[in-house]
């Protein structure tokens, strides 16, 4: 179901849910193209209309839920009637879900082998249940870290022998993170070692906490990067280069990188660098490389033909 930022559009997808009491589902996606859609639906009207879909389906393997407001009682119910089928569940952005109900989920749902989720149901708990010997092996885990109003909310951290445990379970899991944070919210993240392979940064990112990403995810496989400022990152970019063996995908915004730290960095990855997108204002010239002559020489270790993305003129 698909549907728009109207409540009408909403209402009538919920009209449609309530009357599938004869029709087993297998996938069910609500989308929204635009906010609040569901959740400017009154909660219990909702709710009921996905507890049909609950009820009646019971080889559901596969639920897209972001930005709706399903909550704990109405996890209970998918549980209780599809815990040997549920594959796979996406639910970003859904306040009314608690640490205990994804839990619930977790421990309940061996089979469940994707989980997208905010950073705030995340626990050492979960982690631990995705890690039961009763649980397959994750295959992917997206975890969307959040900040709506700078300075009010507050991040646990997650502690780093349950990060050890999940990684020992599910040793091919992709675990992606994006992170939508201010400067100062970032302190309780990138501490110690965590299994991270897809990393992206929404808002700018302080050249802090770019060097300890390169400290702490040696199982880096893509690094995105919105912005960060006017501070060159050529310590940074080396250092990730060198620890992060498995990086073949990179992507740098409104950022600053010296034209020979930048060639340095493409030749310690070499030609697992699949992805390489770097806009021309990115590269400073120096007395080694000119705008004209890098793409040459990054192409020479990437073993293709490269060039810098360009700003469009119109």
């Amino acid at each position: 179901f698909k549907v728009d930022s109207s409540k009408e559009s909403a209402e009538a997808a919920c009209d449609i849910l309530s009357q599938l009491v004869n029709c087993s589902l297998k996938t069910l996606g609500l989308i929204s193209t635009a906010r609040p859609s569901f959740m400017d639906l009154p909660k219990s009207h909702f709710i009921s209309a996905l507890t049909v879909v609950f009820v009646n389906s019971k080889s559901l393997s596969s639920l897209k839920i972001d930005d709706t407001p399903v909550d704990d009682p109405s996890l209970k119910v998918l549980v209780a009637n599809n815990s040997d089928t549920l594959k796979l569940l996406k639910m970003s952005s859904c306040p009314h879900v608690s640490p205990a109900g994804i839990l619930c989920v977790a421990d309940q749902c061996h089979g469940l082998r994707e989980l997208a989720l905010n950073y705030h149901l995340l626990s050492d708990e979960l982690l631990l249940a995705l890690s039961s010997e009763k649980h397959v092996r994750l295959e992917h885990l997206r975890i969307d870290v959040v900040s709506e109003n700078p300075g009010q909310t507050q991040f646990h951290t997650i502690q780093k022998s349950s990060w050890d445990a999940f990684i020992k379970h599910s040793p091919k899991v992709n675990l992606v993170m994006y992170f939508f944070l201010y400067e100062e919210e970032f302190d309780p993240f990138f501490r110690y070692e965590i299994p991270v392979t897809h990393l992206y940064f929404g808002r700018s990112v302080s050249k802090d906490v770019l060097g300890r990403v390169g400290m702490t995810c040696p199982r880096l496989v893509e690094l995105v990067v919105c912005a960060n400022g006017l501070r060159p990152l050529d310590e940074e970019l080396i250092r990730i280069a060198e620890r992060c063996k498995f990086l073949s995908a990179v992507g740098l915004g409104e950022c600053e990188v010296s034209c020979s730290a930048f060639v340095e960095f493409v030749k310690m990855c070499g030609g697992r660098l699949s992805q390489l997108s770097i806009m021309e204002e990115v590269l400073i010239p120096d007395q080694k490389y000119s705008l004209e002559q890098i793409h040459w020489e990054v192409s020479k270790h990437l073993g293709r033909v490269w060039f810098p993305d360009m700003m469009p003129t119109w």
